[in-house]
Protein backbone atom coordinates (compact mmCIF):
# COMPACT_ATOMS: atom_id res chain seq x y z
CA UNK A 1 0.00 0.00 0.00
CA UNK A 2 1.51 3.64 -0.70
CA UNK A 3 2.11 6.02 1.39
CA UNK A 4 -0.48 8.30 -0.40
CA UNK A 5 -3.17 5.35 0.12
CA UNK A 6 -2.56 4.97 3.72
CA UNK A 7 -3.07 8.96 4.59
CA UNK A 8 -5.95 8.94 2.44
CA UNK A 9 -7.55 6.36 4.67
CA UNK A 10 -6.42 8.04 7.87
CA UNK A 11 -7.91 11.46 7.00
CA UNK A 12 -11.57 9.26 5.93
CA UNK A 13 -11.38 7.34 9.05
CA UNK A 14 -10.61 10.62 10.99
CA UNK A 15 -13.45 12.12 8.76
CA UNK A 16 -15.94 9.96 9.49
CA UNK A 17 -14.87 9.77 13.45
CA UNK A 18 -15.46 13.62 13.64
CA UNK A 19 -18.36 13.08 11.86
CA UNK A 20 -19.72 10.76 14.75
CA UNK A 21 -18.97 13.42 16.95
CA UNK A 22 -20.68 15.99 15.68
CA UNK A 23 -23.82 13.75 15.79
CA UNK A 24 -23.59 13.13 19.03
CA UNK A 25 -23.21 16.25 20.08
CA UNK A 26 -26.31 18.22 17.89
CA UNK A 27 -28.38 14.92 19.18
CA UNK A 28 -29.69 16.14 22.37
CA UNK A 29 -29.78 19.95 20.74
CA UNK A 30 -32.05 18.50 17.75
CA UNK A 31 -34.11 16.70 20.38
CA UNK A 32 -35.12 19.71 22.65
CA UNK A 33 -35.72 22.11 19.45
CA UNK A 34 -37.58 19.11 18.30
CA UNK A 35 -40.09 18.77 21.20
CA UNK A 36 -39.78 22.47 22.24
CA UNK A 37 -41.07 23.05 18.16
CA UNK A 38 -44.26 20.80 18.86
CA UNK A 39 -45.17 22.18 22.01
CA UNK A 40 -45.18 25.51 20.83
CA UNK A 41 -49.07 25.56 20.31
CA UNK A 42 -49.62 24.78 23.81
CA UNK A 43 -47.57 27.55 24.85
CA UNK A 44 -48.72 30.02 22.74
CA UNK A 45 -52.32 29.40 24.77
CA UNK A 46 -50.88 29.16 28.24
CA UNK A 47 -47.77 30.39 30.49
CA UNK A 48 -45.52 27.48 31.19
CA UNK A 49 -45.60 28.37 34.83
CA UNK A 50 -49.11 28.37 34.71
CA UNK A 51 -49.13 24.53 32.70
CA UNK A 52 -46.10 23.30 35.38
CA UNK A 53 -48.21 24.32 38.33
CA UNK A 54 -51.73 23.87 37.43
CA UNK A 55 -52.96 20.33 38.91
CA UNK A 56 -56.21 19.97 37.04
CA UNK A 57 -55.93 17.66 33.72
CA UNK A 58 -59.07 17.78 31.46
CA UNK A 59 -57.91 17.87 27.87
CA UNK A 60 -61.59 17.48 26.29
CA UNK A 61 -61.81 21.29 28.49
CA UNK A 62 -58.45 22.59 27.12
CA UNK A 63 -56.93 22.12 30.90
CA UNK A 64 -53.44 20.80 30.88
CA UNK A 65 -52.16 20.99 34.39
CA UNK A 66 -48.46 19.25 34.59
CA UNK A 67 -48.09 19.31 38.41
CA UNK A 68 -49.94 16.03 38.95
CA UNK A 69 -47.55 14.19 36.58
CA UNK A 70 -44.19 16.29 37.45
CA UNK A 71 -44.94 14.88 41.32
CA UNK A 72 -45.46 11.60 40.75
CA UNK A 73 -42.06 11.66 38.56
CA UNK A 74 -40.31 13.25 41.38
CA UNK A 75 -41.54 10.66 43.87
CA UNK A 76 -40.61 7.71 42.23
CA UNK A 77 -37.65 8.50 41.00
CA UNK A 78 -36.37 9.74 44.13
CA UNK A 79 -37.94 7.03 46.42
CA UNK A 80 -36.50 4.40 44.18
CA UNK A 81 -32.90 6.04 44.40
CA UNK A 82 -33.20 6.25 47.81
CA UNK A 83 -33.59 2.67 48.33
CA UNK A 84 -31.35 1.57 45.45
CA UNK A 85 -28.06 3.60 46.39
CA UNK A 86 -27.05 2.32 50.00
CA UNK A 87 -27.69 -1.30 48.27
CA UNK A 88 -25.81 -0.25 46.01
CA UNK A 89 -22.94 1.33 47.66
CA UNK A 90 -22.83 -1.17 50.35
CA UNK A 91 -22.91 -3.98 47.67
CA UNK A 92 -19.80 -2.52 45.77
CA UNK A 93 -18.05 -2.33 49.11
CA UNK A 94 -18.22 -6.00 49.80
CA UNK A 95 -17.49 -7.02 46.43
CA UNK A 96 -14.54 -4.93 45.71
CA UNK A 97 -13.32 -4.76 49.73
CA UNK A 98 -14.48 -8.03 51.66
CA UNK A 99 -15.70 -10.71 48.83
CA UNK A 100 -13.02 -13.04 46.90
CA UNK A 101 -11.99 -12.40 43.40
CA UNK A 102 -14.10 -15.70 42.46
CA UNK A 103 -17.48 -13.71 43.83
CA UNK A 104 -16.65 -10.51 42.16
CA UNK A 105 -16.13 -12.57 38.67
CA UNK A 106 -19.41 -14.79 39.58
CA UNK A 107 -21.40 -11.41 39.83
CA UNK A 108 -20.36 -9.79 37.04
CA UNK A 109 -22.37 -11.40 34.80
CA UNK A 110 -25.38 -11.87 37.33
CA UNK A 111 -25.05 -7.81 37.34
CA UNK A 112 -25.13 -7.48 33.45
CA UNK A 113 -28.16 -9.97 33.52
CA UNK A 114 -30.31 -8.00 35.93
CA UNK A 115 -29.50 -4.87 33.59
CA UNK A 116 -30.45 -6.47 30.32
CA UNK A 117 -34.03 -7.54 31.28
CA UNK A 118 -36.70 -6.43 29.55
CA UNK A 119 -38.36 -3.56 31.62
CA UNK A 120 -41.48 -5.62 31.01
CA UNK A 121 -40.40 -8.72 33.07
CA UNK A 122 -39.99 -6.09 36.03
CA UNK A 123 -43.41 -4.15 35.57
CA UNK A 124 -45.11 -8.30 35.64
CA UNK A 125 -42.66 -8.82 38.62
CA UNK A 126 -43.78 -5.83 40.71
CA UNK A 127 -47.65 -6.72 39.48
CA UNK A 128 -48.04 -10.26 40.81
CA UNK A 129 -45.23 -10.02 43.68
CA UNK A 130 -45.13 -6.14 45.20
CA UNK A 131 -48.69 -4.87 44.59
CA UNK A 132 -49.82 -7.74 46.61
CA UNK A 133 -47.31 -7.18 49.02
CA UNK A 134 -48.06 -3.59 49.77
CA UNK A 135 -52.02 -4.47 49.71
CA UNK A 136 -51.60 -6.82 52.15
CA UNK A 137 -48.94 -6.47 54.26
CA UNK A 138 -47.06 -3.01 54.88
CA UNK A 139 -49.91 -0.72 53.90
CA UNK A 140 -52.01 -2.85 56.90
CA UNK A 141 -49.17 -2.37 58.97
CA UNK A 142 -49.17 1.54 58.48
CA UNK A 143 -53.49 1.06 59.15
CA UNK A 144 -54.11 1.45 55.93
CA UNK A 145 -55.80 0.35 52.92
CA UNK A 146 -54.55 0.33 49.29
CA UNK A 147 -54.96 -0.97 46.18
CA UNK A 148 -51.26 -1.92 46.13
CA UNK A 149 -50.74 0.53 42.67
CA UNK A 150 -48.91 3.19 44.31
CA UNK A 151 -45.73 5.27 44.43
CA UNK A 152 -44.19 2.65 46.47
CA UNK A 153 -44.32 -0.04 44.20
CA UNK A 154 -43.46 1.99 41.72
CA UNK A 155 -40.36 3.26 43.46
CA UNK A 156 -39.83 -0.58 44.14
CA UNK A 157 -39.67 -1.92 41.04
CA UNK A 158 -38.10 1.10 39.66
CA UNK A 159 -35.07 0.72 42.45
CA UNK A 160 -34.67 -2.63 41.53
CA UNK A 161 -34.39 -1.73 37.85
CA UNK A 162 -31.56 0.88 38.55
CA UNK A 163 -29.69 -0.97 40.72
CA UNK A 164 -27.58 -2.76 37.98
CA UNK A 165 -26.63 0.33 36.55
CA UNK A 166 -25.59 2.26 39.79
CA UNK A 167 -24.01 -0.99 41.46
CA UNK A 168 -21.90 -1.51 38.13
CA UNK A 169 -20.46 1.91 38.03
CA UNK A 170 -19.62 2.06 41.74
CA UNK A 171 -17.25 -1.54 41.44
CA UNK A 172 -15.49 0.02 38.66
CA UNK A 173 -15.13 3.17 40.94
CA UNK A 174 -13.90 1.40 43.49
CA UNK A 175 -11.39 -0.61 41.93
CA UNK A 176 -9.79 2.11 40.41
CA UNK A 177 -8.80 3.60 44.11
CA UNK A 178 -5.14 3.09 44.76
CA UNK A 179 -4.01 0.34 46.79
CA UNK A 180 -1.67 2.29 48.25
CA UNK A 181 -4.34 4.31 50.06
CA UNK A 182 -5.67 1.45 52.02
CA UNK A 183 -2.49 0.05 52.76
CA UNK A 184 -1.62 3.57 54.24
CA UNK A 185 -4.33 3.66 56.15
CA UNK A 186 -4.27 0.56 57.98
CA UNK A 187 -0.58 0.80 58.03
CA UNK A 188 -1.44 3.89 60.93
CA UNK A 189 -3.47 1.66 62.82
CA UNK A 190 -6.83 2.34 61.38
CA UNK A 191 -9.70 -0.57 61.16
CA UNK A 192 -10.87 -2.08 57.72
CA UNK A 193 -14.29 -0.42 58.42
CA UNK A 194 -12.76 2.90 59.54
CA UNK A 195 -10.82 2.87 55.90
CA UNK A 196 -13.34 2.30 53.82
CA UNK A 197 -15.53 4.98 56.03
CA UNK A 198 -12.78 7.70 56.38
CA UNK A 199 -10.48 7.08 52.99
CA UNK A 200 -12.16 5.15 50.12
CA UNK A 201 -15.75 6.34 50.65
CA UNK A 202 -13.85 10.25 50.54
CA UNK A 203 -12.28 9.31 47.11
CA UNK A 204 -15.00 7.38 45.80
CA UNK A 205 -17.38 10.27 46.13
CA UNK A 206 -17.38 11.81 43.16
CA UNK A 207 -17.40 8.56 41.37
CA UNK A 208 -20.78 7.68 43.55
CA UNK A 209 -22.43 10.76 42.98
CA UNK A 210 -21.95 10.36 39.33
CA UNK A 211 -23.11 6.62 39.27
CA UNK A 212 -26.48 7.74 41.90
CA UNK A 213 -26.91 11.08 38.76
CA UNK A 214 -27.04 8.11 36.02
CA UNK A 215 -29.66 5.94 38.30
CA UNK A 216 -31.89 9.04 38.56
CA UNK A 217 -31.91 9.85 34.65
CA UNK A 218 -32.06 5.97 34.07
CA UNK A 219 -35.17 6.70 36.86
CA UNK A 220 -37.23 9.59 35.65
CA UNK A 221 -37.18 8.07 31.95
CA UNK A 222 -38.58 4.34 32.84
CA UNK A 223 -41.83 3.62 31.53
CA UNK A 224 -43.38 0.32 31.00
CA UNK A 225 -42.70 -0.93 34.37
CA UNK A 226 -43.70 2.00 36.36
CA UNK A 227 -46.71 2.66 34.68
CA UNK A 228 -47.92 -1.02 35.10
CA UNK A 229 -47.86 -1.22 38.98
CA UNK A 230 -48.37 2.70 40.00
CA UNK A 231 -51.81 3.18 39.73
CA UNK A 232 -52.16 5.86 36.84
CA UNK A 233 -54.53 8.33 38.48
CA UNK A 234 -54.51 12.10 38.20
CA UNK A 235 -53.89 13.14 41.41
CA UNK A 236 -51.10 15.00 42.92
CA UNK A 237 -49.67 12.36 45.53
CA UNK A 238 -49.17 13.08 48.72
CA UNK A 239 -47.87 9.93 50.40
CA UNK A 240 -45.89 6.34 48.89
CA UNK A 241 -49.16 5.05 49.32
CA UNK A 242 -50.99 6.93 46.84
CA UNK A 243 -51.35 6.33 43.44
CA UNK A 244 -49.31 8.29 41.24
CA UNK A 245 -49.03 8.79 37.20
CA UNK A 246 -45.28 9.69 36.25
CA UNK A 247 -44.99 11.91 32.97
CA UNK A 248 -43.26 8.67 30.82
CA UNK A 249 -47.04 6.77 31.75
CA UNK A 250 -48.65 9.97 30.49
CA UNK A 251 -46.72 10.12 27.05
CA UNK A 252 -46.98 5.91 26.55
CA UNK A 253 -50.50 6.05 27.47
CA UNK A 254 -52.22 8.56 25.33
CA UNK A 255 -49.97 9.48 22.44
CA UNK A 256 -51.68 8.39 19.18
CA UNK A 257 -54.69 7.48 20.45
CA UNK A 258 -56.13 10.62 21.75
CA UNK A 259 -54.73 13.21 19.22
CA UNK A 260 -57.73 14.29 17.59
CA UNK A 261 -58.40 16.15 20.78
CA UNK A 262 -57.18 19.89 20.29
CA UNK A 263 -53.84 21.02 21.80
CA UNK A 264 -53.54 17.21 23.45
CA UNK A 265 -50.26 15.88 21.23
CA UNK A 266 -48.56 19.54 21.85
CA UNK A 267 -49.51 18.83 25.41
CA UNK A 268 -47.60 15.59 25.45
CA UNK A 269 -44.43 17.19 23.27
CA UNK A 270 -44.36 19.05 26.53
CA UNK A 271 -44.26 16.54 28.61
CA UNK A 272 -41.71 14.74 26.72
CA UNK A 273 -40.01 18.17 26.85
CA UNK A 274 -40.21 18.43 30.67
CA UNK A 275 -38.88 15.28 31.04
CA UNK A 276 -36.02 16.30 28.83
CA UNK A 277 -35.43 19.25 30.63
CA UNK A 278 -35.46 17.48 34.00
CA UNK A 279 -33.19 14.76 32.94
CA UNK A 280 -30.45 17.52 31.73
CA UNK A 281 -31.14 19.46 34.96
CA UNK A 282 -30.35 16.65 37.69
CA UNK A 283 -27.31 15.29 35.19
CA UNK A 284 -25.66 18.88 35.44
CA UNK A 285 -26.49 19.46 39.26
CA UNK A 286 -24.37 16.12 39.29
CA UNK A 287 -21.87 17.19 37.15
CA UNK A 288 -21.41 20.35 39.15
CA UNK A 289 -21.38 18.31 42.37
CA UNK A 290 -18.32 15.86 41.05
CA UNK A 291 -16.35 18.95 39.79
CA UNK A 292 -16.68 20.66 43.54
CA UNK A 293 -15.54 17.45 45.04
CA UNK A 294 -12.45 17.11 42.75
CA UNK A 295 -11.65 20.42 43.52
CA UNK A 296 -11.78 20.14 47.25
CA UNK A 297 -10.01 16.63 47.20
Amino acid sequence: MSLLSRKFRDKTALFWMVISLVILLLMPILLAVGLYLKSLPILHEQSFFDLITESEWKPMQGKFGFLPFITSSLWVTFLSVLIAAPVCILTAIYLTQYARKKVLAFMHPVIDILAGLPSVIYGVWGVLIVVPFISKTVAPFFGLQTSGYTILAGAIVLSIMVIPFILNILIEVFRTIPEELTEASLSVGATKWETIKYVLLKKAYPGIISATGLGVARAFGETIAVLMVVGNVVQVPTSVFDSGYPLPALIANNYGEMLSIPRYDSALMLAALILFGIVLLFNFLSRMAIIRSEKNQ
